[in-house]
C-alpha cells in the first residue's frame, strides 16, 4: 500500500531528461514536477502581458512528447505546477499533445489561485494564492492521469497525491472543534516529505556542503515512499548518482524554512518534531512529524515591475585599488545625481604579487535603479564608456555597458482562506469547489526549547566553521534563510553519537545571533532571528530585508542568498579540538 512519489523538476529549467529518467528508472505511482518560484511568476507574468494565452511552463509540454507515453504505459500519474498563471491553458495544450502523439490521457487541472483580477492590489503583474493539495487529490480520485496546477505550495504536489491515496481528513466538518486527530499528523508528514522532494536533486547531494564525499556529477532525482501514517522514506532510483543521507535530507529540510512551525493551507507541520534515521544505503526514514490546524489566512505572492536597473563592473588592477575606486566613483557621480537607488560595492578579489592578471584585479560594481528608464539607461552607460581613456590606469569593464532593464519586485500578502476560490476541474470538465479547512489555528511562536548542557572548557584550534558544520541558505522574498547543522560524525564517517551531541552542544551555545552577525557583517544592519531545532541538531537563521525586494530586484551580489551558508562555513572560529 506504500505510495511511491517521485520528483522530476525543482525549477523551471531543471534537467530536461529527468522526467524520462524517473519514469524509466524504477517503480513509481506518481511523478511530480515543481516549475514555479518567485522569479518564475514574474517571468510568466511578463509573458502573459505579451500573449494572454501564455503564462505556463512550456518545457513540460516538450517533456511530454516522450514522457506521456512512458507514464501511461507504467500507470504513473503526473502532477505538476507547470500551469503557472494559466493552468487551464496548459491542460488544453496537454490534451492537444495527447491527441497528436496518440496517447489517450485524462487531464485535469486546479485553478482559483489567480487573484490578479480581484483588484485588491494595484499595479501587480500577478497575484497568486498558495493553494494546498486538496484540489489535486480530487482530480486524482476522479481518475486523472495528468494534473496541472497553478500556484500551489511546493509540498502540495506530494500531499495531494497522498491525500488521494489514503483519504486523510484533517477535521470533521460537523465538529471542527474536536481535538487534533492522527490525519493531521499524517498530512504533516507528507508535507515534510514534499518539502524534501520539491527542490529535486538538492535532496540527493546537489548543492550539498560536503559534496566531496559523494559522486555528485549527476545526482539522481529523489522519491518518497509514503506510508498511511504519513511517515516516509526518502530514496532514489537504483544506480543513479548522488547520495541520500541524513545530512542531505537535513540540508533540504532547513532550506527556505524558518522556525518550528511550517505553515501551509492544509496543515501546519512541526519541524521540531521531525526525526531522521538511516534506513539502509541511500534511504532515510522520516518519522514523528506532528501536525496542527493551518492558519486562517492564505499566503498570496504578488509580482510587479519595480522599475529599471543597470549595472557596470569596473576592473581595477594592481596597486592603489582604493584610490582607483575613489576616482571612478567621483567621475561617475555627476551621471548618478538624482538616481533613486545607487549602490557601489568593491570586491577585493586581488592579491599582492599575483602570477595571474585576473588575481591582481578587484571588481568595483555599480548597480542603479530608478522608476524612470532614461535615468539609468544611456545616461549611466554612456558616462561609464566615456571614462575609457580618461580614468584609472588599466581601465576596463567586464562587459560593455548596456541599456536599462526592467526589474521585478516580490512581496507577500495574506487573505482569508475563504476568499480563495480553490477549484478542481476534473477530466470530464466537472468543477468541484474545494473548501478551506474548517478548523484553523493562528500561528504563534514556539518557545525556544532547552539547549543541551554547554561543552566543558578545553583546547581549541582556529579553523573554518565548515570543518564541523554544514549549511544551506536561500531566499523568501526579501529575506534570507540560513540553516546550519552539526555533523553526526567525523568527516570520514567514523564519528559516534557522543561526538555528535558534543558538536551540537558547541554549535547551539556558540552560534548566537550576536556571533552570527560578527561572522557575517553584512547581516548586522538587518533583523536576525535564530530558531533552534534539537531533533535535527540544527539552527535556522532568518535575515529579514537583506535581499531588498526579492530576487528579481537583484539588490545584492548573491540575490537569492544561495551562497550565504558557504560564506558562513568559510569563516574561522575557535573550535574544540575534540571536534576536529
Amino acid at each position: 500500500m506504500t505510495l511511491r512519489v517521485g520528483n522530476a523538476s525543482g525549477f523551471y529549467g531543471d534537467r530536461f531528461a529527468a522526467l524520462r529518467d524517473m519514469l524509466t528508472g524504477g517503480r513509481l505511482d506518481v511523478l511530480t514536477g515543481d516549475y514555479l518560484a518567485e522569479l518564475t511568476m514574474l517571468i510568466l507574468g511578463r509573458d502573459r502581458l505579451k500573449n494572454p494565452a501564455a503564462g505556463y511552463a512550456k518545457t513540460f509540454l516538450s517533456q511530454l512528447e516522450e514522457g506521456l507515453g512512458l507514464a501511461r504505459d507504467r500507470g504513473v500519474a503526473l502532477v505538476v505546477n507547470a500551469g503557472g498563471l494559466n493552468p487551464a491553458g496548459l491542460a488544453d495544450a496537454v490534451r492537444d499533445l495527447a491527441d497528436r502523439v496518440g496517447v489517450p490521457a485524462r487531464v485535469a487541472h486546479v485553478e482559483g489561485d489567480d487573484l490578479t483580477a480581484t483588484g485588491r492590489w494595484n499595479g501587480v503583474l500577478a497575484a497568486n494564492a498558495y493553494l494546498g493539495g486538496a484540489g489535486i487529490a480530487a482530480c486524482l480520485r476522479a481518475g486523472a492521469d495528468v494534473v496541472v496546477t497553478g500556484r500551489v505550495t511546493d509540498a502540495a504536489l506530494v500531499t495531494g497525491a497522498a491525500q488521494a491515496r489514503y483519504g486523510w481528513v484533517t477535521a470533521d466538518p460537523h465538529d471542527p472543534t474536536k481535538p487534533d486527530d492522527p490525519d493531521l499528523d499524517a498530512l504533516a508528514g507528507a508535507v515534510v516529505a514534499g518539502h524534501v522532494l520539491e527542490c529535486g536533486t538538492q535532496a540527493t547531494g546537489g548543492n550539498y556542503a560536503f559534496f566531496t564525499e559523494h559522486d555528485v556529477r549527476r545526482p539522481g532525482f529523489p522519491l518518497a515512499e509514503i506510508e498511511p501514517d504519513g511517515s516516509a522514506v526518502i530514496t532514489k532510483h537504483p544506480g543513479t548518482g548522488g547520495a541520500v543521507t541524513v545530512e542531505t535530507v537535513t540540508a533540504q529540510l532547513l532550506y527556505e524554512t524558518a522556525g518550528a512551525r511550517y505553515a501551509g493551507p492544509d496543515v501546519t507541520a512541526r519541524l521540531d518534531s521531525v526525526r531522521l534515521d538511516p534506513d539502509g544505503p541511500d534511504r532515510v526514514r522520516i518519522t514523528g512529524v506532528r501536525g496542527e490546524p493551518p492558519p486562517p489566512a492564505v499566503k498570496v505572492g504578488l509580482s510587479r515591475l519595480g522599475g529599471y536597473r543597470n549595472e557596470v563592473v569596473f576592473v581595477l588592477t594592481g596597486l592603489d585599488i582604493d584610490a582607483k575606486a575613489a576616482l571612478v566613483r567621483a567621475q561617475m557621480d555627476p551621471a548618478l545625481a538624482g538616481v533613486a537607488d545607487v549602490r557601489w560595492t568593491l570586491a577585493r578579489t586581488d592579491r599582492p604579487d599575483a602570477d595571474v592578471q585576473e588575481e591582481a584585479s578587484a571588481l568595483l560594481r555599480l548597480a542603479v535603479r530608478d522608476p524612470d528608464e532614461a535615468a539609468v539607461g544611456r545616461a549611466v552607460s554612456g558616462a561609464a564608456v566615456e571614462l575609457a581613456l580618461a580614468s584609472v590606469p588599466g581601465f576596463h569593464v567586464t562587459a560593455p555597458p548596456g541599456r536599462a532593464q526592467p526589474y521585478g519586485v516580490f512581496e507577500a500578502a495574506y487573505v482569508p482562506a475563504a476568499d480563495v476560490p480553490h477549484t478542481a476541474v476534473l477530466p470530464d470538465g466537472t468543477r468541484v469547489p474545494v473548501d478551506p479547512s474548517p478548523r484553523t489555528r493562528t500561528l504563534a511562536p514556539v518557545p525556544e526549547p532547552p539547549l543541551p548542557p554547554p561543552p566543558p572548557p578545553g583546547r581549541t584550534r582556529r579553523a573554518p566553521l565548515g570543518t564541523v558544520v554544514g549549511a544551506r541558505s536561500g531566499d523568501k522574498g526579501g529575506s534570507a534563510n540560513l540553516g546550519v547543522w552539526a555533523r553526526p560524525g567525523r568527516s570520514d564517517g567514523t564519528g559516534s553519537a557522543v561526538r555528535a551531541e558534543a558538536a551540537w552542544a558547541w554549535l547551539a551555545h556558540t552560534l548566537t545571533v550576536e556571533r552570527f552577525r560578527e561572522l557575517l557583517p553584512e547581516t548586522a544592519a538587518f533583523p536576525v532571528v535564530r530558531h533552534v531545532l534539537p531533533n535535527l541538531r540544527a539552527l535556522n537563521f532568518t535575515v529579514d530585508g537583506i535581499l531588498g525586494e526579492g530576487v528579481a530586484s537583484q539588490a545584492r551580489f548573491d540575490p537569492q542568498a544561495k551562497a550565504l551558508g558557504e560564506w558562513l562555513r568559510a569563516r574561522h572560529a575557535d573550535i574544540p579540538e575534540e571536534l576536529l
